[in-house]
């Protein structure tokens, strides 16, 4: 909080210098003096404690990510801008610049996250040599217990020291991961007292969860802060939607943005419009790619194969053809191999550039697919995966896309189904507008060549 009102105060004194002793300065038109606009400083800096406050700013940084404070920091900064000019108006304080609280808002962001970047380095950094420690006692001997040891050894900067396990089935002295068990769960009687704990994780498998009740009531009695690792994470996921019935709490299985309307006609609108904008952008090669396929080898331009897509409906996705023609019964037995002797030389080239899949823009404009989502598939695969994958349907709920999460991170072409549904599954439930921006701008930078694609 400290270094906060310092980073506020100082982003203002900046922010007025930029403005008024800057070429951004009429020198002909009078402003106020800087004392009077420090006036203002010490009710900025409280107002905006608050709001770091309220935006969930102060909470420990162990397991937050940078990302989501970042955001925060700007919905922080963009209240208080249009508190700050709510109350010039209210006050008619038609001298104040606003423009210099625009400067101010965008100075104090920078600085805001700059600073906390070098704290979150800084507890990194002694939490790495072994201080600023937090010491956790597992209760329940399972794979969770052993996933969450994992990321912990892997994240040293987390600050977190398992110093033992807890649980009912297996003996004293065995060992997971070099994390000892150290007793019997009715051992918290005798070790919460000692208050050498900080913090308690719950690992124990779902079929233990009769115990769950006890075991928070034990912990929280004692005072010791209490976090639950859910043993039905394939089930329900990470972030799921809470609904209240009455006062009877209802966890949605499934939470899928998408399936509110705002978030439709926002996403449809910049396929619409995105679609139109790349067949202008890419009309030249589109038109040489027409001409390329047409002079290497006999047979159509465009190649049409059926796929599944949005609710589990079946249309045409349309591709630059680049491969020999070949029977239909021929292509459907299965996906390209290296070297695969049917793929033509322009088609080696379209498909490593991935300039085969243009014609997919004509599918978005039509509303078949979208410019990101999860990559169709073929009927006889969806039916060969659903059985073998769990939760392969998902993918089905939104439109299929051009790019996807799971492509820029590399799942393309031969790679992994298993893994590429839980990279699908990961965007389906985290959909947002800046999330469809990051993955285009990473499709451009990192996705367009294909090193899977033969």
């Amino acid at each position: 909080m400290v270094l906060d009102g310092l980073v506020t105060g100082l982003s203002y004194f900046i922010a007025y210098h930029i403005r008024f002793n800057t070429p951004l300065n009429d020198p002909t038109v009078p402003h106020l003096p800087l004392y009077m606009y420090m006036e203002a400083v010490p009710f900025l800096i409280l107002a905006y404690i608050y709001l770091y406050y309220k935006f969930n700013l102060y909470k420990s940084k162990r397991l937050g990510g940078r990302r989501i404070e970042l955001i925060n920091i700007i919905y922080a900064n963009s209240v208080g801008f249009l508190i700050f000019v709510a109350v010039l108006y209210i006050l008619n304080q038609n001298d104040f610049a606003r423009s210099m609280l625009g400067i101010f808002t965008v100075v104090n962001i920078i600085l805001e996250t700059l600073m906390r970047n070098v704290v979150r380095y800084l507890l990194m950094f002694i939490r790495k040599k072994g201080y600023n420690k937090k010491y956790l006692l597992m209760i329940g001997y399972s794979k969770l217990a052993d996933e969450y040891i994992k990321r912990i050894r892997l994240n040293p900067h987390w600050g977190y020291e398992v110093c033992g396990i807890l649980d009912d089935k297996v003996p004293a002295g065995t060992m997971l991961r070099g994390v000892k068990v150290l007793g019997r769960i009715a051992n918290l009687d005798v070790i919460l007292p000692e208050n050498k704990i900080v913090e308690i994780a719950i690992t124990l498998p779902l079929e233990e969860y009769g115990k769950l009740e006890r075991i928070v009531a034990k912990c929280e009695k004692s005072g010791v802060h209490t976090q639950f690792v859910p043993d039905y994470n394939r089930v329900i996921p990470s972030r799921p939607i809470m609904e209240d019935a009455d006062g009877l709490p209802v966890i949605n299985i499934r939470n899928v943005p998408l399936a509110n309307t705002e978030n439709i006609i926002i996403k449809r609108f910049i396929d619409i419009v995105g679609s139109i904008v790349l067949i202008i952008v890419f009309s030249p090669i589109m038109l040489l790619s027409v001409i390329a396929v047409r002079l290497s080898s006999k047979g159509p331009i465009i190649f049409k194969q059926e796929r599944v897509g949005l609710h589990n409906r079946p249309f045409m996705m349309y591709k630059f053809r680049t491969m020999e023609m070949q029977r239909e019964n021929d292509e459907k037995k299965g996906w390209t191999v290296k070297d695969d002797p049917r793929v033509t030389k322009v088609g080696r080239v379209l498909r490593r550039t991935s300039m085969d899949e243009l014609p997919q823009l004509f599918n978005i404009l039509i509303g078949d697919m979208s410019i990101v989502g999860p990559r169709p598939e073929r009927p006889q695969f969806v039916e060969e995966f659903r059985e073998e994958i769990p939760r392969y349907m998902i993918k089905h709920q939104v439109r299929p896309g051009l790019t996807g999460w799971a492509q820029v991170n590399g799942l393309r072409g031969n790679t992994s189904i298993k893994e590429r549904i839980e990279f699908d599954i990961y965007y389906i439930e985290n959909w947002s507008l800046l999330f469809d921006i990051r993955i285009m701008f990473m499709t451009v930078f990192r996705g367009l060549i294909n090193k899977n694609a033969y």
